[in-house]
């Protein structure tokens, strides 16, 4: 049986026990718990640390050990027993470990703090989690190619101000997110440099008297090296707000997408329909299929935003060093990469079950005169300065909107009305090939370039 001692392990300053309201008010061990193998590994290292220096015995060291091989094993079998009397993921370890192994296990703490080992906890845990996200985020950006490849030539219309502007390659809009992506892991790996600091060993907030040795723990960890102020290394949580507000960006590029799919989805454009394990039906009307997956996104991305700014206000009028207030971080830095994760994972999954209506997309690039502009290109090239070919091209529209046809369903004789320049070629240039092919360069949407952009993409990626 485990110790189920009542007693805090600073007890002993108070003439009074905490309120029992007091005490589930300020216990955070219903949600960090989930900080319980990293805070094993700290605190192994942390013991290998005190016997090198000669503070722990080799019997005390070998005990802790003995020890908390047995904790991890209870908890990765969900047998761990927590207590809320014991207030925290480390008071409960430690309790458990001194009813296992006495007085070694009482000697663990020494030379450190719970702010200098919760905020290592938080930083071991962080740093595995954008592990996994990175390469959640890669995955994604491969099933982003995938879909692209496939469509490097399909005509879509762009749109600026949601109305219709130029003809781009459906391969070419879809590589625009991975580029979006791209950045995204970039700063999540970036994030991870100023995470990958060890605090351990800044105690309380001033160090420690003992002889300790930080860069033996940093090197036992895995840390990049040490936080270098101990005032600073308890109390900062910039890495925790500087991941949140990386997750931020990432949900905010994923709404964006979201919220095209919703609207391509709709029949009012036709362009994509999503598998249908991502969309639900509607309890009275029988013809709906409903988005809901990116619908969610969309939602969802507002979630970790205030998670973002919750961090903001948490941090923004506290004093050095630890506060209370800082027990506060973990949830919504929890629940943005549980939320992150989640999303990633369905997201690259559904971005395979699309399916892509190419007819619909070709119809709606013939819509809003797309590729007049094209015709100003032309005319310039033709030796006409800019403003003037816009000036033709813009009275060419408005006759073709009078005609109710496209600018390519003009008579040759009636375009040259607008300008003498225009010969028999043009009718190359107008059509929605001609447009994309004509911007063959690196960025543009020429299918040529879209399939090389792809292929550099999956050199980056190795896929």
């Amino acid at each position: 049986m485990q110790d189920q001692n009542p007693a805090q392990a600073w007890s002993g300053r108070f003439n009074e026990p905490v309120a029992e309201l007091v005490k589930r008010y300020t216990a955070s061990v219903e949600f960090d718990r989930r900080l319980a193998e990293c805070d094993i590994q700290g605190s192994l290292a942390h013991a290998l640390m005190l016997n090198a220096v000669g503070i722990l015995n080799a019997d005390d060291l070998s005990a802790i050990q003995r020890g908390m091989a047995q904790i991890l094993a209870e908890v990765r079998n969900d047998q761990f027993v927590w207590s809320l009397d014991a207030e925290d993921v480390h008071l409960n370890i430690e309790k458990r470990l001194t009813s296992l192994v006495g007085d070694a296990g009482k000697r663990l703490h020494t030379a450190r703090s719970r702010n200098d080992q919760v905020a290592t906890d938080v930083r071991l845990w962080l740093r595995a989690e954008i592990d996994a996200l990175v390469a959640l985020v890669k995955n994604l950006q491969g099933a982003l190619l995938d879909l692209a490849e496939q469509h490097a030539d399909t005509v879509m219309p762009g749109f600026t101000h949601l109305q219709v502007a130029q003809p781009v390659a459906f391969g070419h809009h879809l590589m625009a997110y991975y580029e979006m992506l791209k950045r995204d892991g970039e700063r999540l790996q970036d994030c991870r440099k100023r995470v990958n600091r060890l605090p351990l060993g800044a105690a309380a907030l001033a160090g420690t008297s003992y002889p300790i040795d930080r860069e033996m723990v940093a090197r036992e960890l895995g840390f990049d090296g040490v936080c270098e102020n101990s005032l600073d290394a308890v109390s900062d949580r910039d890495f925790a707000i500087e991941f949140t507000a990386s997750a931020a960006l990432v949900m905010t590029h994923l709404s964006r997408l979201s919220e095209e799919l919703i609207l391509w989805m709709s029949p009012r454009f036709g362009f994509i329909d999503i598998a249908d394990r991502f969309c639900t039906g509607s309890s009275i009307m029988p013809q709906k299929k409903n988005p809901d997956v990116p619908e969610l996104v969309r939602g969802k991305t507002g979630r970790i935003n205030g998670h973002l700014v919750a961090l903001l206000t948490l941090m923004k009028s506290q004093p050095l060093a630890y506060n209370k207030d800082n027990q506060e971080d973990k949830e919504p830095l929890f629940d943005t990469v549980d939320t992150l994760n989640a999303t990633l994972r369905i997201y690259a999954d559904m971005i395979g079950g699309i399916t892509v209506n190419k007819d619909a997309m070709r119809q709606a690039a013939f819509q809003g005169y797309a590729t007049a502009t094209d015709l100003a290109d032309y005319l310039v090239k033709k030796g006409l300065p800019f403003r003037d070919a816009h000036e033709a091209v813009a009275r060419a529209v408005r006759h073709a909107e009078s005609r109710k046809c496209d600018l390519s369903e003009l008579p040759l004789d009636e375009l040259r009305q607008f300008s003498p320049l225009i010969e028999a070629d043009i009718f190359a240039v107008l059509t929605l090939e001609g447009s994309l092919n004509s911007r063959n360069h690196i960025g543009g949407t020429a299918p040529e370039q879209v399939r090389k952009a792809i292929h550099k993409a999956r050199q980056a990626l190795g896929k």
